[in-house]
């Protein structure tokens, strides 16, 4: 039998019911656990949740399409986002425009939301970039580059949102610029985002380490689709994710993440605290991936058949789509016009993906320093040299 772990002091011991607001056929039933979030959906529209849907079904349709693309070869690799689309939405959609994303590597539909567009993420993993996307563009709503060494964005979030607490500090004219005590309000916030299995690196903890010291107004978005590729979260973890955030001192909650109504709501919660001085926040979303975890993956050699069935009962889709159609505000023409417009989408990008030029080489020397500098300069000239040796073999 499991060691039993005892009771945190900062928690009873007798887990809570994820928040939601959705049962798992979409039937507005709202957990005891929401009471408290009820008011965040208030301000939301007939019109915004019909363009919920719409995300998520167009992120489903191009996710497809790329993976068809990588078993094509003409992607290098791919990672779904299958399944995850419901708490990547909400949250996405509670966030204020001057919010900042540091995203992991499957976070299309909050990269789509934020402008960062579809042929983007694909040309990345068609190898046609240099890194992803210009993230100074406003076109590309804050939305940082993917994150292959999964932690370093937690990392990378903690820090900007520090940033963000001394520029507040800086504009209000206070000369103390340390930034360790709570109650000080910015205009803005940053999240991350990342998976179970990088709740295990070092850099997620240390991350939270640091937004707790600092109170810095970050807000860490777990999403738990339970398998950090062959390795199941309860391997990982004794006790649930959202425990260990408590440890650390941050405000942390565990939702249903293939609800987008309970994203919504505690991502709006959560966002506007860290804004207005509460410190860091912690979501644990409890999501699944119904996929692979990337195109390299073979999941059939690690997970139960009925357990990927359980999951697909809950798709967040197929919920949402539910709610919708309860509520009247969708039909069977919408759904089909929806299907129609996104598979559209996705063969725009396939057409573009398969024509878009290769990068000139030199631009990976462009951006390293903002200064020349002698090395780079010198790896330049050995890289030209280099492919001018097979002209030369050529000729």
């Amino acid at each position: 039998m499991a060691e039993q772990i005892s009771a945190s002091p900062l928690h009873s011991g007798a887990d809570p019911e994820p928040i939601r607001f959705l049962d798992e056929d979409g039937r507005f039933a709202p957990s005891e656990t929401a009471a408290e979030y009820a008011a965040e959906l208030e301000g939301v529209t007939d019109d915004e949740l019909r363009q919920w849907y719409v995300d998520m079904v167009a992120t489903r349709t191009f996710d497809t399409e790329c993976t068809h693309l990588q078993r094509q070869g003409q992607l290098a690799l791919w990672v779904p986002s299958v399944g995850q689309e419901g708490c990547q939405v909400g949250i996405a959609r509670a966030a204020e425009p001057q919010d900042h994303f540091f995203p992991a590597y499957r976070e299309h539909a909050i990269a789509r939301i934020r402008g960062v567009g579809f042929l983007q993420l694909a040309a990345q993993f068609r190898g046609l970039t240099h890194g992803g996307w210009d993230v100074t563009d406003p076109a590309n709503g804050n939305f940082h580059l993917y994150t292959l060494v999964l932690g370093a964005q937690a990392q990378h979030a903690t820090g900007h949102a520090i940033g963000q607490l001394l520029d507040a500090k800086r504009r209000a004219g206070t000369t103390d610029m340390e930034p360790g005590e709570p109650g000080t309000a910015t205009d803005a916030a940053s999240l991350t985002f990342y998976g179970d299995g990088t709740t295990s690196q070092g850099d997620a903890n240390e991350a939270m380490i640091f937004a707790a010291s600092y109170q810095a107004p970050v807000v860490f978005v777990v999403q738990n689709n339970r398998w950090a590729i062959s390795v199941p979260v309860e391997r990982q973890s004794r006790t649930p994710l959202y425990r260990r955030a408590l440890g650390f001192g941050l405000r942390a909650v565990q939702i249903d993440g293939n609800d987008p109504l309970a994203a919504y709501a505690v991502g709006r919660r959560y966002l506007r605290e860290a804004r207005t001085g509460g410190g860091p926040g912690y979501i644990e979303a409890l999501t699944y991936r119904i996929g692979a975890h990337t195109t390299s993956d073979d999941p059939t050699r690690y997970r139960e058949d009925a357990e990927l069935a359980a999951w697909q009962q809950r798709d967040p889709i197929e919920r949402f789509e539910r709610y919708l159609r309860d509520r009247g505000l969708i039909d069977d023409a919408f759904v089909e016009r929806t299907a129609a417009e996104a598979d559209a989408e996705a063969k725009r990008v396939r057409d573009a993906i398969l024509n878009l030029p290769a990068p000139d080489a030199d631009d990976m020397f462009a951006h390293v320093y903002s200064e020349p500098h002698p090395r780079i300069e010198e790896q330049r000239d050995w890289l030209a040299r280099y492919e001018a040796s097979f002209e030369e073999g050529t000729a």
